[in-house]
């Protein structure tokens, strides 16, 4: 990280540490929304460990968040978003802990106040950081000078996002292309052919090349980075290449070689461990909350119909990895057979099998299926870690070989408990919709994107919206 970057993590530190010490000084000494006993007074010195505690996390998910991650052009309702996803985050698992725990004892209502001054503070530093950094913009300081190699149809919409996005910090310089015609790009002047970038680099006071250049001139592109390279001057390619989204370029190098690549549709490896923790700990308090209502379901269907409780299937998980689904059964003994004299009857596209009005399903079944309850013993499927709580579908063997080659790309991730397609119409969407949305899931990922998805979810469940 560069100075200035350092510079903010060392005053949200502060931050974070002022919005604790405000939240103590909150509920204890204002006492605002509810008074506290005396019994349950304590001094500050007690939070010594939490408070410790709290400025780690906060950093750590500060940084999967992509905080810290420099990026030009971000709105402040962005990074507020960030903030809000870190700070929730943080409060889920230190609420989590002391639930779990028998000897720590800690104000809940003291620990809401953390995170929501948390909040406040960091987008409050975030707001002031923008204004003096477009102070310094408006003086010159920290103002990229650029010089736009092309005036095609990219230069032309690079131009326009600059000019339209002066919070980006781009100030052109001018544009240079072999086309004489070119004259004017907006209030630009066409500074020369490509042969002047040298005498440009001389002359003017440029900061960064930026290459505009369609794909074929590969030769040229090399040419002038190089160029750039000898003076000391940043050469960045804005790729045309198959019209890709940059969001899908993977560039890495091979002994210095400069390689271009796609992305593989996957989440990052500190990506999974973070949501792989959420997992265990929102599972295991998800079981813990839902036992008693697990116990109700089960005896319910016990009585309802001959047969056991639990239905037990065979689905494909992450990169095809065959593994045993749990559910609440909710359809008669023998269903599995009799799928066949009922395939006229599907509602679904693709691969899946659906039907409203399923004969199968037994009295129970139907207010399982209606309300989801069916799915709760999948629980246990996240802890062992077949699953997660937000990812796509498991689908069954037999599906999976009906998939296209597109198709398979959802089976990059653990399977989830809930996802995207879920909340996005569930069994009212076309199974190639339902991949759409998994695939963007993947490529999108975010422990925001997870929280927003299980809060999406509750509705969905208590209505009993495209369920069934």
């Amino acid at each position: 990280m560069n100075r200035s970057l350092w510079l903010l993590v060392f005053i949200d530190i502060l931050l974070i540490n002022l919005a604790f010490g405000l939240a103590y000084y909150a509920r204890y000494t204002l006492q605002l929304f509810a008074p506290v006993l005396d019994a349950f007074q304590a001094p500050f010195s007690a939070y010594a460990q939490l408070q410790i505690g709290y400025t780690v996390l906060m950093l750590i998910f500060l940084f999967v968040a992509g905080v810290y991650t420099p990026q030009r052009g971000v709105s402040w309702f962005a990074e507020l978003y960030r903030i809000i996803n870190a700070s929730t985050t943080v409060g889920v698992i230190v609420f989590a802990i002391i639930f779990l725990s028998r000897t720590l004892i800690y104000s809940r209502l003291m620990i809401l106040w953390a995170i929501a001054l948390t909040i406040v503070l960091l987008g409050v530093a975030r707001l002031v950081e923008r204004a003096v950094r477009r102070e310094l913009r408006k003086r010159g300081l920290g103002v990229a000078r650029v010089l736009i190699v092309g005036a095609g149809e990219m230069g032309r919409t690079v131009v326009r996002t600059m000019t339209a996005r002066p919070d980006l910090g781009y100030k052109i310089v001018g544009f240079i292309d072999d086309d004489p015609s070119k004259g004017e790009l907006g209030r630009l002047k066409n500074l020369g052919g490509l042969e002047r970038v040298e005498h440009i680099l001389n002359t003017e006071p440029v900061d960064e090349v930026l290459i505009t250049l369609p794909w074929m001139y590969q030769r040229k592109i090399v040419a002038l980075v190089r160029t750039c390279q000898s003076h000391g001057v940043r050469a960045r390619v804005v790729p045309d290449l198959f019209q890709l989204s940059l969001s899908r370029l993977d560039v890495d190098d091979l002994g210095g070689i400069p390689i271009i690549g796609i992305k593989e549709v996957r989440i990052s490896r500190i990506g999974r461990l973070f949501k792989r923790a959420l997992d265990i700990v929102l599972a295991a308090l998800g079981l813990l909350l839902a036992s008693p209502l697990m116990l109700l379901a089960a005896l319910a269907i016990k009585l309802d119909s001959p047969g056991p409780v639990f239905f037990r299937q065979t689905r494909v998980g992450e990169h095809g990895r065959l593994f045993t689904v749990f559910k609440f059964r909710s359809m008669r003994e023998g269903a599995e057979e009799e799928l066949e004299q009922l395939l006229a009857y599907n509602e679904a596209s693709g691969p899946l099998f659906k039907m409203k009005d399923d004969p199968r399903r037994t009295r129970v079944g139907r207010l399982l299926r209606t309300t989801s309850l069916d799915e709760l013993p999948q629980f246990f499927n996240i802890l062992l870690g077949d699953m997660s709580l937000v990812g796509p579908r498991p689908g069954l063997p037999s599906e999976v070989e009906q998939y296209q080659p597109w198709h398979r790309q959802r089976l990059e991730v653990q399977p989830g408990l809930s996802g995207l397609w879920q909340v996005s119409g569930r069994s009212d969407l076309t199974f190639d919709e339902m991949c759409l949305l998994d695939i963007y899931y993947i490529e999108n990922w975010s422990l925001a994107l997870d929280f927003v998805i299980m809060l999406r979810t509750i509705p969905r469940v208590l209505f009993g919206s495209g369920a069934y």
